[in-house]
């Protein structure tokens, strides 16, 4: 196999190699079922933030799945510091990674496969960060449509555990990119509840108070946490409750949370626009800016500093 010029590397199994080198058998369950977990974390101008709590929860959602890896948590972060570092010489000016580590269960044997090795598998890479594709998001807000496809209830699987059984986001997803394809989907419980999106966090703001959906119908983000400790530094009410659509039609402002978003607002839910319809809303903005701090890092403006790329594609 002749390695391609300029190619990242990523950890496999024990090795770090050229991504083309990455090679998962088809056998593996994690390709025929969806069998396994993953984590996600964003670099913050060539450094990853908040790996420990990452690892941490990779760790929970492997102990949900019962899947052992050979890795400890701190062989994992050690490992993604140093995948990172190897690929930071590719990584464009200004520009920042997504950091990924997937693990699934492993290869099912059915037994005359000789080379097949026993185990989970166990990868860590990165990609670029969306910023172009993304950067009117931080002008112009979301666009968020409530989707038909509810969200797999906690009875079902735990939302809780980061998995990569993402069927239910992404119908949900194909169905709101079938009305518009700028919209991003906003999912319900089996209730009727607000929920999440196909992999942010929803707040809401009403009269100056922060509103989210309960952890335990969620994935309780990283993001969404820290959220919730900056709007404590700022004097900002936050609370999770039992959200429905009345609560989303009737808001003030609104904004999704993610590692690889941060804060972002939104503009509309199914085409009513909020109350406030400043972009982002007062409390948004507040919470925006102490984000900012925290990082000591403006990502509002890498990402809005490729508005003139984004337009080209």
């Amino acid at each position: 196999m002749i390695d391609r010029p300029n190619e990242r590397v990523a950890y496999f199994n024990g090795d770090i190699v050229p991504e083309s080198h990455v090679l998962v058998p088809f056998r593996d369950r994690g390709f025929r079922w969806g069998d396994g977990v993953y984590d996600t974390e964003r670099t913050i101008d060539g450094k990853i933030f908040k790996l420990p709590e990452h690892i941490d929860r990779l760790y929970r959602s492997l102990r949900y799945l019962h899947i052992t890896i050979k890795e400890t948590p701190a062989e994992i972060a050690a490992i993604t510091e140093e995948v990172v570092r190897q690929n930071l010489s590719l990584l464009p000016k200004g520009e920042d990674y997504w950091v990924h580590q997937n693990v699934s269960r492993g290869a099912d044997w059915v037994g005359d496969e000789p080379n097949l090795r026993e185990g989970a598998t166990v990868i860590v890479h990165v990609q670029p960060l969306l910023l172009r594709a993304r950067a009117s998001l931080f002008r112009d807000g979301i666009k968020l449509l409530v989707s038909p496809i509810r969200r797999t209830p906690p009875e079902a699987q735990s939302p809780r555990a980061k998995m990569t059984n993402y069927i239910n986001q992404t119908m949900a997803e194909i169905h709101v990119k079938a009305q518009s394809s700028e919209a991003w989907p906003a999912m319900l419980d089996v209730n009727g509840r607000l929920n999440e999106g196909t992999g942010q966090n929803i707040f809401l703001v009403r009269d100056g108070e922060l509103l989210t959906p309960r952890g335990e119908m969620v994935l309780e983000g990283i993001s969404r946490q820290t959220v919730f400790e900056l709007a404590a530094e700022c004097g900002i009410k936050a609370r999770e409750a039992d959200l429905d659509l009345y609560d989303a039609y009737t808001a003030n402002e609104a904004f999704l949370s993610s590692t690889s978003l941060c804060i972002c607002p939104v503009r509309s839910i199914d085409g009513r626009a909020f109350v406030n319809e400043a972009i982002p809303g007062p409390v948004t903005r507040r919470l925006m800016d102490a984000y900012k701090k925290l990082l000591d890092f403006d990502f509002e403006q890498q990402y809005l500093r490729f508005l003139a790329q984004s337009n080209e594609f």
